[in-house]
């Protein structure tokens, strides 16, 4: 349909005077958008200032792209003016005389965030920008522009020649196809490249462009991941890896940085990227030969996200899903933690009603308090300031479940899973499903988004799919499996599994205690250690003698192969490398933080060694905690979270016990290796 167009004639001016400052021509193009129907003329005004204040938009050769998303806009639509005087947007180069006008609509379909994309990648190319120079009717600028974003949708102007764009290398994740006995991609020659800009339209894909082209023209591929809005297409880490380089151009932050941690940077604006690609480029290869680069892998075949299976999408959603918990169960586990410091343990029944109906200026007595007549060995001063921090704790740690939830369902659907995935995990809750209800509601929230987002929808339904439609559906068809088939067996699993950690004892409780120790050092954070990890800080949010005793033995495990192999290097350097001895000092301060990745360049330089001694350690740590009944209501801290164990003596007795033996044994495995080598020789 004419009206559904992301430009039409009657949001065409040629020549026409809009005003002699870019607000005046900003108004005047927002004026034609709303004249038309698309859009509310001072809402998308002021959100099109609002954008212009964040960063200049004026552009090098002449244009300026002044653009924002606002839920005044209706329909996506493109706004352009050929000035007769140009007007001065703040590009370095002079005042602009071709404007671009971008108004996306909140929530915007992908159908038309692709036109937009598209667009704005067009603005690179000369040709295209000569003939809206020279074309003579608003009609032509409209056909002209559909004819880019839409290829046949009309059909090329008369007597006006059709931009034709410079061929450019790709920018999605598809691997280099081998063409010749070895490619610049096997030798690493090429470059990857990251661009994101606030609004994620049109500075985003013009940087992008920009780099690509400009890359052919040097010689140096290089592929680029646009992090814009609507869906990104991800670098595959097989090409990234095999990179010489990286080049950030954004102004927002960069999505999952850590892929490209490895690789020499450069890292500007986004806006730099448009500006001067070459310099960029140079500079970044000028990098590759530094001494910190790391050396050049050649770039395996590459797997698109669609040819993963869903067992591996799964399993990466729920590390995600748990690196996103963390952070309130780290918050809220400690503020309890302290919060029984100042006020005792016996302050978390009351903590609400204290933190509610007492102040400064009115301090509570020993008590009782509340309902359950709760009397409290503390009071005054030190009574109210725990009660406080064990009610925001408790805030926090309500939001463990729901988080979790909601992230792995982010990590399969994107931003259409959040909803449901919350509210899955708040549905959990309430069902005392908890922590494995989250599980399974976020897989089960993030499946039905992801599916439901494939779908092929019409035009006009496209834009509420991802704000409404996806969210409505998934919530509906995840709360309906839960509340009328699954909820009621993983609550009675749920309550099993406290039940069985509460009625831990002797034997039994030791011989979680090595597993858990065991599991803890096997990968050292990986998969298998944040498993044992997720069990340990979700149970604290039930607050029973088994989830701590459970916590403590995860936490002292953790505490071990740093620790175990800072003192193994300290008393015997000889066995390791001048890096590993470095290492080894800096190992002392990750273990007593429980950051069990310090063991990680030990393991990785000798793991037949290293990691059976660790779990050795670990093993022992785990049993002696859980034998003397350690527990702790921390979820992190190590060493420097004594306050929240109980049983400390306990604590610190099963942590030197695991990291002698493991110390003792990855020693004299070392011993053994080096006299087996002096035999050899």
């Amino acid at each position: 349909m004419e009206n559904e167009k992301l430009i039409i004639p009657q949001l065409v001016s040629l020549d026409d005077p809009l005003g002699a400052d870019k607000d005046s021509v900003i108004a005047a193009l927002a004026a034609k958008i709303a004249c038309t129907g698309r859009a509310e003329e001072n809402g998308l005004i002021r959100d099109l200032m609002a954008r212009e204040a964040k960063s200049v938009t004026g552009m090098p050769g002449g244009i300026a792209i002044p653009h924002c998303r606002s839920q005044a806009v209706s329909v996506g639509s493109l706004a352009f003016a050929r000035l007769k005087k140009p007007v001065d947007f703040g590009a370095k180069d002079g005042p602009a005389d071709l404007i671009f006008m971008i108004a996306a609509a909140e929530g915007q379909g992908q159908a038309h965030l692709k036109l937009l994309q598209k667009l704005a990648r067009k603005l690179v190319d000369k040709n295209f920008l000569a003939n809206l120079r020279s074309v003579d009717s608003v009609e032509k600028v409209a056909d002209i522009i559909m004819e880019v974003v839409e290829p046949g949708s009309t059909a090329a102007p008369k007597n006006q020649p059709v931009a034709k764009g410079v061929a450019t290398p790709p920018i999605s994740p598809a691997a280099p196809k081998i063409q010749k006995k070895e490619t610049d991609e096997e030798k690493g020659n090429y470059l990857v490249a990251v661009t994101s800009c606030p609004t994620g339209i049109a500075h985003t894909y013009m940087a992008a462009d920009s780099l690509a082209n400009k890359g052919k023209e040097l010689g140096i591929p290089v592929y680029v991941e646009a992090q814009g809005s609507g869906h990104v297409d991800r670098l595959n880490p097989a090409l990234i890896a095999g990179a010489s380089g990286v080049i950030f151009a954004h102004d927002v932050s960069v999505q999952a940085p850590e892929r490209f941690a490895h690789l020499p940077l450069v890292d500007v604006g986004v806006k730099a990227a448009i500006n001067d690609p070459e310099k960029l480029i140079r500079e970044v290869t000028a990098k590759k030969n530094e001494p910190n680069a790391a050396p050049v892998v050649a770039a395996e075949p590459i797997q698109t996200e669609e040819s993963v299976g869903w067992g591996r999408r799964i399993q990466k959603a729920v590390m995600a899903g748990v690196s996103y918990m963390i952070p309130f169960v780290a918050a809220g586990g400690l503020l309890i933690a302290l919060g029984f410091l100042l006020g005792g343990y016996d302050v978390a029944g009351p903590a609400q009603d204290i933190s509610l109906n007492f102040s400064l200026w009115h301090l509570p007595d020993s008590g009782p308090f509340g309902e359950g007549k709760i009397a409290t060995n503390r009071s005054g001063l030190l009574l109210y300031l725990g009660a406080l921090l064990v009610f925001l704790g408790q805030s926090g740690m309500s939001f463990l479940v729901p988080a979790l939830s909601g992230y792995i369902a982010f990590g399969l659907a994107g931003r259409p899973g959040i909803a449901p995935g919350f509210i899955g995990g708040a549905i959990s809750v309430t069902l005392g499903a908890g922590f494995i209800g989250g599980l399974v509601t976020g897989i089960l929230a993030g499946i039905i988004a992801n599916s439901l987002s494939t779908l092929n929808c019409p035009r006009w339904l496209a834009g509420l799919m991802p704000v409404a439609i996806v969210p409505l559906i998934s919530t509906l068809l995840m709360g309906l499996l839960m509340l009328l088939l699954l909820g009621r067996p993983l609550a009675a699993l749920m309550s099993g599994l406290q039940n069985w950690l509460n009625s831990m004892a002797g034997t039994s409780a030791i011989l979680l205690g090595i597993i858990i120790g065991l599991m803890m050092c096997f990968d050292l954070g990986g998969p298998v250690n944040k498993a044992a990890y997720l069990v340990g800080t979700a149970g604290l949010s039930q607050a029973t003698d088994g989830a701590y005793q459970f916590m403590a033995a995860v936490m002292l495990a953790g505490m071990v192969p740093p620790l175990a192999l800072a003192l193994s290097s300290s008393l015997r350097p000889k066995l390791y490398s001048p890096a590993e001895q470095q290492n080894g000092k800096a190992a002392w301060l990750l273990g007593l933080s429980f950051i069990s990745e310090g063991a990680i360049p030990f393991a990785a330089a000798d793991p037949l060694r290293v990691i059976p001694s660790m779990m050795a350690g670990g093993a022992v740590t785990g049993a002696v905690a859980m034998a003397l009944g350690v527990g702790c209501r921390a979820p992190h801290g190590g060493i420097f979270v004594l306050f929240a164990y109980t049983n400390v003596f306990g604590a610190l007795i099963a942590l030197v016990a695991g990291v002698a033996v493991a110390a003792v044994a990855v020693t004299f495995a070392k011993m053994n290796r080096q006299k087996s080598a002096a035999v050899k020789a």
